[in-house]
């Protein structure tokens, strides 16, 4: 692992990483800003005058060839700098690298769609059962829909039996926090009225977000056994750990954070929202019993650490597994990468024990 020194990002702006390469300057010494010289080097990674340290990681080490396979295929249909299209060609290349990894329906699922108190949801079933899933897709509150995560979806219900109700969420940057919100938790009040029992909570990336924001604005008003969190962006430091040692890693960068933040935000982020960042609440009780998953080569890997810990420190049920070698996105790896395929059994499982009102599995 080498570093090099970085101006504190902010959206829009290319990482120091890039600048580096392009000069040629990533094989050598790290350059030092002018504030640096002469100053004791252990203190590199501390905040000095808007310096801090950035890493470049090892991938060909840390992810293996079935990994990096999956990420050549993704970028075949969703670029690395998406982010840098419209809007609405952003969509078109996540719609169509979605629809590149679709793998069907299993035997026996249905999918009906209908409007949940407005909000477009699919409904996917297999048999009868007083089980519900409220599940929200990721995508950076900007891209997705009920397209985007339609086999995933019909998948968890094969292998649960469970009822899953995948909630179409208003996207930004038409409609701005606290829109997606907003629907997420009116989705949620359908699931309850419509299919009384038990109700979990499931995301992924902007999804888990949502999904973690619903279950602290919903205590006291909705009964939720558990949440599955996962790869999700929960309000962390972005100053430190895995946002500056991941701010380049395959599949999602920290300029692409920063740039699905500012487009989801008016005016910047709020402060001390938690249905924004739910890291940003200051009562983490009555949680119900979560597992919060985090990709190994990710810069949100920390936020799932810290929303655990922030669970566990009010006396919460919590589990957080960082699943080594996989990337932001692996789900739709789940049935070409072995470890994408193990951590996709895992959450299998803790929904089946969850839905089960069972501790969590002890294998996790």
């Amino acid at each position: 692992m080498r570093f090099f020194l970085r101006k504190i990002a902010f959206p829009g702006r290319a990482t120091l990483q890039r600048k580096m390469a392009r000069e040629g300057l990533l094989g050598g010494a790290a350059p030092k800003p002018p504030e640096y010289f002469g100053q004791d080097e252990e203190k590199v990674g501390s905040q000095h005058d808007g310096w801090e340290l950035a890493f470049v990681m090892d991938y060909s080490r840390l992810i293996d060839e079935e990994t990096w396979e999956f990420i050549r295929r993704t970028a075949d249909f969703y670029p690395p700098d998406a982010v840098t299209m419209t809007i609405a060609d952003q969509r078109r290349v996540y719609d169509r690298m979605c629809r590149a990894f679709f793998q069907g329906y299993p035997q026996g699922v249905t999918a009906t769609d209908r409007t949940a108190f407005g909000v477009p949801v699919r409904v996917y079933e297999k048999g009868e059962t007083d089980t519900n899933i409220a599940y929200f897709h990721g995508g950076g509150f900007v891209v997705g829909g009920l397209d985007s995560h339609d086999d995933v979806c019909a998948e968890i219900c094969d292998r649960t039996g469970f009822r899953v109700i995948s909630a179409d969420y208003r996207l930004s940057p038409e409609h701005k926090h606290p829109a997606a919100f907003d629907d997420a938790f009116s989705a949620v009040q359908y699931v309850t009225q419509t299919w009384p029992g038990t109700l979990l909570l499931v995301g992924d990336s902007a999804g888990a977000n949502l999904a973690a924001a619903v279950a602290h604005h919903a205590r006291g008003k909705i009964d939720i056994a558990g949440q599955v969190l996962i790869y999700g962006a929960f309000g962390g430091n972005m100053d430190k750990g895995s946002y500056l040692r991941h701010a380049n890693a395959p599949m999602l960068t920290l300029d692409d954070v920063l740039f699905y933040m500012d487009v989801r935000f008016e005016g910047g982020a709020p402060d001390n929202d938690p249905t924004a960042a739910p890291l940003h609440d200051t009562d983490f009780s009555n949680l119900p019993p979560s597992l919060i998953i985090s990709a190994e080569c990710d810069p949100l890997g920390d936020d799932g650490r810290a929303y655990r810990d922030a669970i566990r420190a009010a006396g919460g049920q919590a589990v957080w597994i960082e699943e080594k070698g996989l990337v932001h996105g692996y789900l739709r790896a789940r049935d070409t990468v072995a470890r994408a395929r193990s951590s996709f059994t895992r959450i299998i499982d803790t929904i089946l024990a969850l839905g089960h009102g069972k501790p969590f599995p002890p294998d996790l």
